[in-house]
């Protein structure tokens, strides 16, 4: 991303931004389209915040992924950050602790709060960073896979924000549904009923409550699981989470994603290794000038709690392979499962 003059110049669908994010996304032929599209100004750059919070209707740039978006509401996660003790610069700042632990392979982690923020991602640039909120959505008493794609959720520290005079700066079809312009308020965009009834409604399948992070050999996983939902019978109880990971390579050596390890234990007693090619049918490379790579992915166990735990097979320049460490986490089901959380989308 390139800044002038106080202006943020998005390179979100141009040259170096639009390598970063088609780089995640692994869409290689669209490289040559989108580097020959000239620069474009779409507003005035501010200063970021080092404390406290940004409010419902901040415009924003991403900071690694480079894609436009607004911010629709903030979480509190607990971060349970492996790398605080043998990599302080591996870790953002952090806010008062919570006093909860979290306890692998004989290693003590302490969580602390961190803020993170739900926001919407501009359409046009939602090729590039394909996120979206998947719930067991209740239709016709059949539990399905629903899904509300262009949602992320960013860390404090990822956000850029900036300021602008259009008055639909956001693409996205929720826009006009949760936000409206305000022009006496800065930011001037602000929630509507409709984005408090929604986030009200959905937040047991919304919320964002563990956030787990691991450095192996300056390549960092970042894992968020999110409980979608139970799918309960007579005969037998299945329960879904979801789960983002993001992939960072914070070293000046190139590195590719080649194989994944997992281990997946329920509560029933089970323990699943699954192992495979890439991620999600792709092998994606991390270099100084397009470091990060985002997926999301799901899991089922027929028991209401389990854990998940494994390495990413990482290569080097030089052939060399290395076992990048997935920190462990829990998958923890809620009770309070209504049976309609997408609300006014059904």
């Amino acid at each position: 991303m390139a800044t002038c003059v106080g202006r943020i110049v998005v390179q979100a669908s141009q040259r170096n931004c639009a390598f970063l994010m088609v780089s995640a996304q692994n869409k290689l032929a669209n490289r040559r389209q989108l580097a020959t599209k000239k620069l474009l100004t779409v507003g005035r750059l501010e200063s970021p915040k080092q404390q406290g919070k940004y409010i419902t209707g901040q415009l924003f740039l991403h900071r690694i992924f480079g894609y436009r978006g607004i911010l629709l509401f903030p979480w509190l996660a607990r971060l349970y950050d492996r790398d605080v003790a043998g990599n302080k610069q591996a870790s953002p700042p952090l806010t008062a602790e919570t006093g909860e632990h979290i306890h692998t392979d004989n290693k003590e982690v302490k969580g602390k709060t961190h803020v993170y923020y739900q926001v919407l991602i501009d359409s046009r640039d939602c090729p590039f960073i394909t996120e979206a909120v998947t719930f067991l959505g209740n239709q016709d008493n059949n539990r399905s896979l629903y899904a509300i794609p262009g949602l992320d959720y960013v860390a404090h520290e990822d956000i850029l924000p900036y300021s602008t005079t259009e008055k639909n700066p956001i693409q996205h079809e929720l826009f006009d549904k949760f936000l409206e312009q305000n022009s006496g308020q800065d930011p001037n965009f602000v929630a509507k009923d409709t984005l408090k009834a929604w986030q009200e409604k959905n937040h047991p399948w919304l919320e964002l409550s563990d956030v787990h992070r691991e450095t192996t050999e300056n390549v960092r996983v970042t894992v968020i699981p999110f409980y979608m939902g139970a799918r309960v019978s007579q005969d037998s109880s299945v329960y879904w989470w979801r789960y983002c990971i993001r992939l960072e390579n914070l070293g000046e050596e190139t590195v590719q994603l080649r194989e994944r390890h997992w281990r997946i234990f329920s509560l029933s007693g089970t323990l699943e290794t699954v192992r495979g090619r890439g991620v999600i049918g792709q092998e994606p490379i991390l270099s100084k000038e397009q470091p990060a790579f985002q997926y999301s992915s799901h899991v089922s166990l027929q028991a209401p709690s389990g854990h998940m735990w494994g390495t990413f097979r990482i290569e080097k320049s030089n052939g060399q392979t290395f076992d990048c460490r997935i920190p462990p986490f829990t998958l923890e089901s809620k009770q309070d499962d209504q049976p309609n959380p997408h609300g006014f989308f059904g």
